[in-house]
């Protein structure tokens, strides 16, 4: 990855602490937490506050684009309140949510593979797992899983050969996300009980 120009350095040192740029320099919702997009927004807002009351002039070159991607990215459309359930926010998803729904997806993926996969099968999710690591919408998560998966020593290559198989190795990646985040890891052993069969325990009945 090449090194980050002179501009592009000062443009995420005015940014607010966890906000990632895309590769166009713009601030990525989808690979940012909601607490530092609103915390963007919040700048955005104060941004513009400030330069209303200042002469156009005085805009400096080198934080104009700065200040337009933030404004940008960070403004919203207003909706009637009463178009949409109090329960949904109907807003993009930050890189929680996002990630949430990709994980109940994938597990969900898992759980739903033939206990033996014929080569066409394995072929085809194969092919989906290449795809989803190059479309994914955060970019840094899908360069990330995607070299995760291109280990050298093969080791974290796709199992594919029947759900059981798979099903660990979705729960060994899921787990290598928790670690790098700090967060506690997953007993593989019981994913079909999360992902498949519900909990023995009757709570999912």
């Amino acid at each position: 990855m090449p090194e980050p120009t002179r501009d592009e350095q000062t443009s995420e040192a005015n940014l607010p602490k966890g906000v990632v740029l895309d590769k166009d320099g713009k601030p990525c919702r989808t690979c940012t937490s909601a607490a530092s997009w609103r915390a963007l927004s919040k700048q955005a807002a104060q941004s513009n506050s400030n330069s209303q009351d200042k002469p156009q002039s005085s805009t400096s070159p080198a934080s104009f684009p700065l200040a337009q991607s933030i404004t940008s990215a960070a403004s919203t459309s207003t909706l009637p309140s009463s178009s949409y359930p109090a329960s949904d926010n109907q807003c993009p998803p930050d890189v929680e949510a996002l990630g949430h729904s990709t994980w109940t997806l994938l597990h969900s993926l898992a759980a739903a593979y033939p206990t033996r996969a014929t080569p066409e099968k394995q072929d085809e999710m194969r092919t989906f797992l290449n795809v989803f690591s190059k479309l994914y919408p955060c970019w840094v998560c899908a360069d990330d899983f995607r070299n995760w998966m291109a280990e050298p020593s093969g080791r974290n290559r796709p199992r594919l050969g029947g759900r059981s198989e798979f099903g660990w190795w979705m729960c060994e990646a899921h787990n290598e996300v928790n670690r790098k985040l700090g967060k506690k890891e997953f007993d593989c052993r019981f994913w079909e009980e999360r992902w498949r069969t519900g909990w023995k325990d009757g709570r999912c009945d």
